[in-house]
């Protein structure tokens, strides 16, 4: 897949300013290597390869520690200095150092980097760098503790839904060829695909909704058209058509922004196969759910939320900033989304905790009918939790 073009200016030091005093970059410490059950979970992969392909370069003086070998994630939290996650978990690096001006000058750059802005006025800014690396920065006094820096690295090539599979996200035995747990649910996932059925992915952050999202759409046909939107451009799709939409902030007079409503809007005129909102956040969900519910199947996307009974809670306070009541919110979704995917962490490993379908309750109100995976061999596709109406199991 093509990758979006992204405004890259040059890196920029504030003048009157020394660079080679600006950070103190001591050689990073070798990180503890990842293992198939550590904490990147579904995303378990041969990360000292990966990186050592990856472009680092732009994060500047952050690159020595984000080029180390299995390195999924880095944090400055200002004067207290810098954290790496090497998959099990964040480790200060005691060698960082930096003072304020410096951060903030990194941050900056970081964020022009991006093609976007980041001030006073405009404190907290999201960006997605070359490689698809996402810089999340914030900037005094909406950062108490001086300027903050989440770093997230992607791996070159995103992982298969098989090798999620065998990475443990359907199961312990991680064997799609066996009639096991994993291969349940890995054959109902490969089934919500194939039936086009839209699909809902939840989970609390850092889950792997990403990741799972982009290995389920790259499971579609090859002759569909996948039309993508999103926030800041995360999901990396190994698939050969699809169209990439990524929000704009406004500029430095407010005019000029273009926000997830009204790239969905233009999304529904570009024929999609496949309508894709990397993340449900806000007020778009009334287009979401009204474009799924007029012939837009095979959809997709993720929301965050801490279990799976969260979920319809989410759903109405989105709603409540579109405007829409509990009850037309409740209406809309259960015609609009047909399965609920949500993963969990459970002993440091990503992996699929429950399936769901939304239902009304008595007061027409929308509850989850939760079902669990199966755990004996010989079992049914899925274990319901509680009074189920509909086997979430089937298909459409």
């Amino acid at each position: 897949m093509a990758e979006p073009f992204i405004a890259v200016p040059s890196y920029v030091v504030p003048s009157g300013v020394d660079p080679s005093r600006l950070y103190s970059q001591p050689q990073p410490q070798p990180q503890p290597q990842p293992q198939s059950g550590s904490r990147r979970g579904i995303a378990a992969t041969d990360a000292a390869a990966d990186h050592a392909r990856l472009d680092v370069s732009a994060l500047g003086p952050l690159a020595p520690f984000a080029a180390g070998s299995g390195v999924t994630d880095l944090f400055v939290n200002g004067a207290a200095g810098l954290w790496v996650d090497s998959g099990r978990g964040p480790v200060h690096h005691p060698g960082w150092t930096s003072t304020e001006p410096a951060l903030r000058a990194l941050a900056t750059t970081l964020i022009a980097r991006g093609g976007r802005h980041i001030d006073e006025a405009t404190p907290c800014v999201d960006v997605r760098l070359a490689d698809g690396i996402r810089v999340h920065a914030v900037l005094p006094p909406a950062s108490s503790a001086g300027t903050l820096l989440s770093i997230r690295l992607p791996a070159p090539h995103p992982p298969s839904f098989t090798a999620l599979v065998a990475a443990g996200l359907c199961g312990p035995d991680g064997d799609e060829g066996e009639d096991g747990a994993a291969s349940v649910v890995a054959r109902r996932l490969r089934r919500a695909v194939a039936n086009r059925e839209n699909v809902l992915i939840t989970g609390a952050a850092g889950s792997g909704k990403t990741t799972l999202l982009a290995a389920l759409l790259a499971e579609a046909p090859p002759g569909e058209r996948i039309v993508v939107i999103e926030d800041v451009a995360e999901l990396r799709i190994d698939h050969p058509h699809v169209v990439a939409l990524e929000c704009r902030q406004p500029n430095l007079e407010g005019a000029g922004r273009l926000g997830l409503d009204t790239l969905l809007r233009e999304a529904l005129r570009m024929r999609p196969d496949r309508l894709v909102l990397g993340e449900c956040r806000g007020g778009e969900i009334r287009e979401l759910l009204g474009a799924l519910n007029t012939g837009h199947d095979g959809g997709a996307g993720t929301l965050h939320a801490n279990s799976l009974p969260d979920v319809p809670a989410r759903l109405e306070a989105l709603g409540a900033l579109a405007g829409l009541g509990p009850e037309a919110v409740a209406r809309q979704t259960i015609s609009a989304i047909q399965l609920i995917v949500h993963l969990e962490q459970s002993g440091g490993v990503r992996r699929v905790g429950a399936f769901g379908r939304f239902m009304l309750d008595s007061r027409d109100r929308l509850v989850v009918d939760a079902a669990l995976p199966p755990s004996p061999p010989s079992g049914p596709d899925f274990v319901h939790t509680g009074s189920a109406r509909h086997a979430v199991g089937g298909g459409r």
